[in-house]
C-alpha cells in the first residue's frame, strides 16, 4: 500500500527508507501474518538495467518492499539528502534470518541456480541453520519463463508450503518469473536473491564485512567469478554517466530550490468535486507533507473508476519522496486498468523529473 511506506526515488527507482532491522521485522511480520511480500533488492546493476527495460523497472515498482542493496546507491542517497543511511543486502537479510534461533523455523524453497547448486544449498541449510529449514528445491535449467511457469510445477512449490521462496535465475529473468507467478504462489515472501543460493551452497564466499562496508564487494566477487568483470565494468561506466548527467546536477539544482520561495510554499491537494478525475496540486510537496497526498491517492484507488489527471499548474516543488509516491500510485492505477496523466507541468517541475530520471515514466500533456 502507498500509505505507510516511506519511499524515495534514487536513480529513477523507488526505495523504502528502511534499515536492516526494520527490513527483517517486515519480512518476519509477513511470514507470521501470512501476507504477501514481494521483496526486491536493487543494486547498481538493477538501476542501470531498469533504464532501458520497462518490465524490469515495473518489477521494482510493483514490489511490496524495495531495499538498497549497493553502496553506490547509498552514496547517492547521502549526496541527495535521501534518508537511506545503510545498505540492506539481500544476502545479509537471509543470513540474519537464518542465524536467529526460532521454535518454528522459516521454511525456504530454493528455485533456480546452476545445475546441482539448489540441491547443495538445500542440504547445507538444513545442516547448519538454526532459523531456517529448506522444504524443497528445483533447478528448471535454461528454459523459458513460460516453461518454468507450468502449473504443475507451481503447485509442487505450493505443496511444499514455503514461507520464503528464494529465486536465482538472473535478475531480469527472476524478477519476470516472480511477476508472472506471484499471484499463484502462496508463500508469504518471495525474492530474487541470485547470489544467496551460491553462498548457502558454498560455491562462493561473501566478501569480508570491511570490503562490504567500503563498497568493494564487487572486487571480491570478480576475484571468485572472473566472468563478472564485464558486468561491473559496464555498470561502472553507466554510473559515471548518471553521476554527470543526473546526480550532480540534481544535487546542485535541488539545493538552490530549497533556498528559494518555491520550497517554502504550503502544499494543498484538491480533488475536483466533479466526476472528471482531476486532482489539483498547489505549492511545495515534500516528505514532511505527504500524508494528505497519500490519503487522497488511497481514496482514488478505492474508487476504482476512471483515469486520473493531476493538474500541476500551481505546483512549485517536489522531492524524491513525492516522486516515489507518485510512481507507486501510478503502478496501482495501472493494475486497475487506469492511467495517470500529468498536465500543465511547470518548467521547474519538469526539470526535477528529468534530473530524477523519471520524466519518461509519466504521461505529460499540455
Amino acid at each position: 500500500m502507498i500509505i505507510g511506506r516511506n519511499t524515495w526515488s534514487i536513480l529513477g527507482l523507488p526505495f523504502d527508507a528502511v534499515d536492516l532491522k526494520r527490513s527483517l521485522a517486515l519480512i518476519e511480520q509477513a511470514i507470521e501474518q501470512n501476507t504477501h511480500c514481494f521483496l526486491s533488492t536493487p543494486n547498481l546493476n538493477f538501476a542501470t538495467a531498469a533504464q532501458s527495460d520497462k518490465a524490469f523497472f515495473n518489477s521494482v515498482v510493483d514490489s511490496d518492499l524495495s531495499v538498497v542493496d549497493g553502496m553506490p546507491l547509498v552514496w547517492v542517497a547521502r549526496l541527495l539528502g535521501v534518508p537511506i543511511k545503510e545498505r540492506v543486502a539481500g544476502s545479509t537479510l537471509f543470513d540474519e534470518l537464518s542465524s536467529r534461533p526460532r521454535e518454528k523455523k522459516i521454511r525456504i524453497y530454493f528455485f533456480g541456480g546452476q545445475q546441482g547448486v539448489a540441491e547443495r544449498a538445500h542440504t547445507q541449510l538444513n545442516d547448519t541453520s538454526v532459523g531456517m529449514l529448506s522444504c524443497g528445491f528445483y533447478d528448471p535449467g535454461f528454459v523459458s519463463i513460460e516453461q518454468m511457469s507450468d502449473r504443475d510445477l507451481l503447485h509442487a512449490i505450493n505443496t511444499a508450503k514455503p514461507d520464503f521462496i528464494v529465486v536465482a535465475l538472473g535478475a531480469k529473468k527472476g524478477q519476470a518469473w516472480i511477476q508472472k507467478n506471484r499471484e499463484y504462489l502462496k508463500a508469504p515472501v518471495i525474492s530474487h536473491l541470485g547470489a544467496v543460493i551460491n553462498f548457502v551452497a558454498g560455491n562462493i564466499q561473501r566478501a569480508p564485512k570491511r570490503w562490504q562496508k567500503f563498497g568493494l564487494e564487487w572486487v571480491w566477487r570478480i576475484k571468485q567469478e572472473k566472468s563478472l568483470w564485464k558486468r561491473y565494468f559496464y555498470d561502472g561506466l553507466m554510473f559515471i554517466k548518471m553521476l554527470l548527467i543526473y546526480i550532480f546536477p540534481l544535487a546542485i539544482y535541488d539545493r538552490l530550490l530549497k533556498r528559494s520561495v518555491c520550497y517554502k510554499q504550503p502544499c494543498v491537494i484538491s480533488p475536483s468535486q466533479k466526476a472528471d478525475g482531476v486532482v489539483f496540486l498547489n505549492g511545495s510537496f515534500k516528505a514532511s507533507t505527504l500524508e494528505s497526498v497519500k490519503q487522497v491517492f488511497s481514496s482514488i484507488l478505492s474508487e476504482e473508476k476512471g483515469h486520473v489527471i493531476i493538474d500541476c499548474f500551481k505546483l512549485s516543488y517536489i522531492d524524491a519522496a513525492f516522486i516515489a509516491t507518485l510512481m507507486l500510485f501510478q503502478a496501482r492505477l495501472a493494475k486497475q486498468g487506469r492511467e495517470l496523466i500529468l498536465t500543465k507541468v511547470p518548467k521547474r517541475i519538469s526539470t526535477l523529473l528529468v534530473l530524477n530520471n523519471v520524466r519518461q515514466r509519466f504521461e505529460i500533456r499540455g
